[in-house]
């Protein structure tokens, strides 16, 4: 059974009370987001994710989406949601007001993410990709465009898209093919095909907005000759009302593993009529800009799906009734005791309970920096929120998907096997949640990008956004009677993460390899010691409330114990993986690629 209630209290822990102190400063342009709208928007968010979109969950995995006549139709009910998704005014709840967005903050933004993607994965994808594309567009594409295509994406009527990958080519985008040819009228013809798109076509929205990858004629090669065009599925009159079709075609749907109320397409561009977006050859800086918005909100999507199957696993785990305690029967009026008392089930449930609540911490700290990178008052504060955000992107979208995928396995083992058929729904979470260490850059790749860009950037200016405040917070509190062992704990896992630094900036200076094979332990070291620092400070937090009396003891006390068996049971193991990022590349280089 799949079971889901918006996590709010825990949001708002860490966005208002965990780094309300996180030195990026009072954020301008926020004014009308005070403490009552800021607690009534999550509120009414877990309401639709609720009632609307968690009950179509397993019909759409169970229906998929389908061509008819030319056109991708969605599973039953998504167009009711998406119409009341967008009524509500969600589609364009961080869109800027002069585009008819509501100005909103990326903190409360990336918590109705959350619950969508907890809700209902295949429909949250629908307008998370529309806000990629709004983010791109409105920083690269001339004011026309802007003025013309982004309210109608920010109130929902048109959705967008991101058309990167080729047949013949993924992650290589430098072999891409598709070509766009100038016109008279300053448009462009592009033809080509692209495949793995998602929201590639759909019945939700009147018109879809494709940006699309593609070479001019006189494009160098490589990556250095790829330009971005807005390439709409109809063409709009001056009006706004939609015109001619634009010869984009959904030539096929992909037949997946998950995901299956996403309409994952093959498309077609014969001649369509585009735009360019940003300056020649200059395509990836803008699409990258989606990219890595969009690589955030996979790694929402992680801790979505995660939640969910935690919820799910304790619901199974108090009502399944299975065999007696080990320390005397815990429900004498029933034949056994709920699972729940099971040591291992507990094991089970608290690892996924410790891995959404540390996913959620970062997740509130990458996203307050988001919004100061551009609404901090002071230009230290965005410069030093800009670092944060490079550093930390590629831990949030590989780390949380994985721990994501890892939270939907273990549902399935808490469930046995009625964890392993349909009709319970967590197998739909295990290969829902699969997807995403994949998409939008594989979670290898962001490992790849983590040691081989953001460490050596500026002299290794990313990571002193991270390294400062978390050796600030060991020295501040190492001694502290009732955190300290924690922060111990986290001292170690920090020294380790240190020196894997220097080791991989040293040997990796003479030969990229042995970064190479050090960046996936060391993505998964830098995530780990991030959530035992937001742990530690949680921890504090919980205990002089705990100390000045409080009402909410229940959840503080918890905070507590989540914390405890984090440090006790799931950080010991990372700081290990110091050893395997030092013992170097051999072990995996040396066999002949005929032995395999």
């Amino acid at each position: 059974m799949q079971v889901y209630e918006a996590p709010i209290r825990d949001m708002r822990f860490v966005l208002e009370e965990l780094h309300a102190d996180d030195g990026f400063g009072n954020l301008e342009g926020f004014e009308d987001f005070d403490a009552e709208t800021s607690a009534a928007i999550p509120e009414e968010a877990g309401k639709l994710c609720r009632d609307v979109l968690l009950p179509l969950n397993a019909t759409g995995d169970q229906q998929g989406c389908r061509i008819e006549n030319g056109v991708v139709r969605t599973p039953d009910g998504f167009p009711e949601a998406y119409k009341a998704f967008c009524e509500g005014g969600w589609a364009g709840l961080t869109a800027k007001p002069e585009y008819g967005g509501q100005g909103a903050p990326h903190s409360l933004g990336k918590m109705v993410e959350e619950m969508s993607c907890s809700s209902n994965l295949s429909f949250g994808l629908y307008p998370g990709l529309t806000n990629g594309g709004m983010v791109a567009l409105d920083g690269y594409a001339s004011e026309e465009l802007k003025s013309f295509y982004l309210p109608k994406m920010a109130n929902g009527e048109w959705s967008g898209t991101m058309c990167l990958t080729e047949a013949h080519c993924g992650t290589d985008l430098g072999m891409l093919r598709t070509k766009a040819v100038p016109q008279d009228d300053s448009s462009f013809l592009v033809t080509g095909n692209k495949i793995f798109i998602s929201a590639g076509d759909h019945d939700l929205a009147e018109n879809i907005i494709h940006l699309v990858l593609a070479r001019l004629p006189d494009a160098p090669e490589g990556v250095k000759g790829i330009s971005l065009f807005l390439v709409p599925k109809f063409l709009p009159k001056d009006d706004g009302t939609l015109g001619d079709f634009n010869n984009v075609t959904a030539t096929a749907l992909e037949h997946k593993m998950g995901l299956k109320g996403s309409a994952t397409c093959q498309m077609s561009f014969e001649e369509s009529k585009g735009w360019l977006v940003g300056e020649p050859n200059k395509g990836l800086e803008a699409m990258f800009a989606m990219m890595n918005t969009e690589r955030v909100g996979v790694g929402i999507q992680g801790l979505g799906v995660g939640e969910t199957a935690y919820q799910s696993a304790v619901w199974y785990a108090k009502d399944r009734l299975q065999g007696r305690s080990l320390s005397g029967v815990k429900n004498p009026e029933g034949p056994a005791d709920p699972i729940i008392v099971h040591p291992d089930v507990r094991r089970m449930l608290m690892t996924m309970r410790a891995y959404n609540e540390g996913c959620r911490a970062i997740s509130a700290w990458v996203s307050r920096a988001l919004d100061a990178e551009h609404a901090a008052k002071e230009p230290e504060a965005r410069q030093r929120a800009a670092d944060f955000v490079a550093l930390m992107t590629p831990v949030v979208k590989a780390l949380f998907t994985d721990l994501g995928h890892e939270s939907a396995h273990l549902a399935v083992q808490v469930y046995g096997g009625h964890g392993y058929i349909q009709e319970t729904g967590v197998e739909q979470l295990a290969r829902d949640a699969r997807i995403a260490q994949i998409y939008e850059g594989t979670n290898g790749i962001q490992a790849l990008d983590l040691v081989g860009r953001k460490l050596p950037d500026r002299m290794g200016r990313n990571l002193r956004s991270f390294f400062h405040p978390v050796s600030n917070f060991i020295e501040a509190n190492i001694s502290d009677p009732t955190i300290g062992k924690m922060v111990g704990g986290l001292q170690q896992a920090f020294g380790a993460l240190q020196l894997s630094t220097g080791h991989i900036a040293s040997k990796g200076l003479k030969d990229p390899e042995e970064a190479a094979a050090a960046a996936t332990d060391y993505l998964r070291l830098l995530g780990f010691v991030a959530m035992g620092y937001c742990f530690a400070k949680a921890s504090k937090l919980a205990a002089e409330k705990l100390a000045k009396g409080t009402d909410e003891s229940g959840f503080y006390e918890a905070k507590l114990v989540t914390a405890r068996f984090f440090f006790e049971r799931l950080l010991p193991p990372v700081a290990a993986q110091f050893m395997a990022i030092t013992s170097g590349k051999a072990s995996m280089m040396d066999m002949p690629a005929e032995a395999f």
